[in-house]
């Protein structure tokens, strides 16, 4: 088709960001007494892909407490003040006026009190339409062009003319959503630079075939991963649920630290991981726990603190007979023991992919937007929200509050504000 149409403001990517920057931007004109012109394009034939796999199905919109420190990539006093003009408060309040009641769990996660992400989707789509927002999918967006003192946004059903485009086209995580990477290469021909990393973020990791780790398949323990430095320094730390696989590990504690084992590993070649199965415990401090078990067998001591199935995996892998005491192992054979309880070092072969990853680390830096609302400082016009910014945020809702947050600022500026010179 080669139709030509005009809205006001064109929001690339009809995900969490981009459906919360067109339910603003609708709502902003409409406060300003004007007719809402907003078009949400998206490729998939069937939106929130993942909204709806998010936490399992249910959806962590959010957590109960958010601040800069639970995100990398970019600077955190830019990412605190994008953060800070919209913050949880005004996101619970939000959901809450769409009917979705959110609740809190143990882990500080807020989930919808359905249990169900259809339940999000469902009153984000309600909002885009009540705002005047049109949603348009499949509609896959080809080129954005500048056009006069707009934009051109060429998309498989035509071309259509914006005054402003917001870009929320995610990263590379999760491609079969429709995150595959366009919306980088469009920031680029605009004249953005995107980072020189742009990798899988909250992904499982890969261990060497046959590694004893492998055959605990389905076992799942509170377990802390730490990253070190060539020298030995601790560069990151998790302590959460860890999930042993066929291929390796995964759960939130695997998930959280793998970005930085990437970035770290590529820096240094010496860099290692490590996992602690008893979080709180180190070395030496549980090599004096075997010590005090005086004629207790190794595995009545281990099984104390772990599953059976595990006690024996480590002791094996440590060549410690079960049924041995401290004073049989002698010094030596004692600590080989303590060191794999503790620190049972991971020969990490690669990650699964963005197939498998949950966020992209990397992407265009917030030192090319204007914070306030999020416009391109190099293209006038052109805003960005979400995971096509380089910020990526820790299991727990964190990356949903980042898409709510810049995605609230730059509908409202969008919205608002007419191109600004650079």
């Amino acid at each position: 088709m080669t139709e030509t149409r005009g809205v006001e403001v064109a929001v690339v990517g009809a995900g969490a960001a981009g459906l919360f920057a067109a339910i603003w931007a609708g709502r902003a004109q409409r406060a300003a007494a004007s007719a809402p012109s907003v078009a949400a394009f998206d490729g998939a034939a069937r939106l929130g892909a993942k909204i709806l796999v998010a936490g399992g199905g249910r959806c962590n919109v959010t957590h109960w407490r958010v601040d800069e420190g639970d995100y990398a990539g970019s600077t955190a006093p830019a990412i605190r003040r994008v953060l800070r003009r919209f913050g949880v408060d005004r996101t619970t309040a939000f959901f809450a006026e769409l009917g979705v009641q959110l609740k809190r769990e143990e882990t500080g996660k807020l989930f919808p009190v359905t249990d169900s992400a259809r339940t999000v989707l469902d009153a984000l789509l309600r909002a885009a339409a009540d705002a005047g927002a049109r949603v348009r999918n499949p509609d896959r967006v080809e080129a954005i062009e500048r056009s006069g003192d707009g934009f051109a946004v060429r998309s498989s059903s035509g071309t259509t003319l914006a005054r402003r485009v917001i870009l929320c086209t995610g990263g590379r995580a999760l491609p079969k959503s429709g995150s595959d990477g366009a919306g980088l290469g469009f920031a680029r021909t605009l004249g953005h630079s995107v980072t020189d990393h742009l990798i899988p973020a909250l992904v499982p990791l890969r261990l060497a075939d046959g590694h004893w780790i492998t055959a605990l398949s389905g076992l799942t323990v509170p377990a802390e991963l730490v990253l070190r430095g060539g020298t030995g320094k601790r560069l990151a730390a998790y302590a959460d649920s860890t999930l042993c696989t066929h291929f390796g590990l995964s759960g939130p504690s695997v998930l959280n630290i793998s970005r930085h084992w990437t970035l770290a590993h590529a820096d240094d070649p010496a860099a290692r991981l490590e996992l602690n199965w008893l979080p709180g415990e180190d070395v030496d401090g549980f090599d004096r726990v075997l010590v005090e078990a005086k004629g207790r067998g190794m595995l009545s001591v281990l099984r104390e603190r772990m599953p059976e199935r595990l006690a024996r995996a480590i002791l094996e892998a440590a060549g410690v007979d079960p049924a041995a005491t401290a004073q049989q192992l002698g010094r030596d054979r004692r600590r080989a023991l303590a060191s794999t309880a503790c620190a049972t070092p991971l020969p990490v072969t690669g990650d699964r992919g963005f197939t498998f990853a949950e966020a992209t680390a990397g992407g265009v830096p917030l030192s090319e937007v204007r914070l306030e609302t999020m416009e391109s400082r190099i293209v006038p016009g052109l805003f960005l929200a979400g995971e096509v910014l380089d910020v990526d945020g820790r299991i727990g809702g964190f990356n949903f509050q980042w898409a709510w947050a810049s995605g609230h600022v730059a509908g409202v500026s969008a919205a608002a504000q007419a191109p600004t010179p650079s």
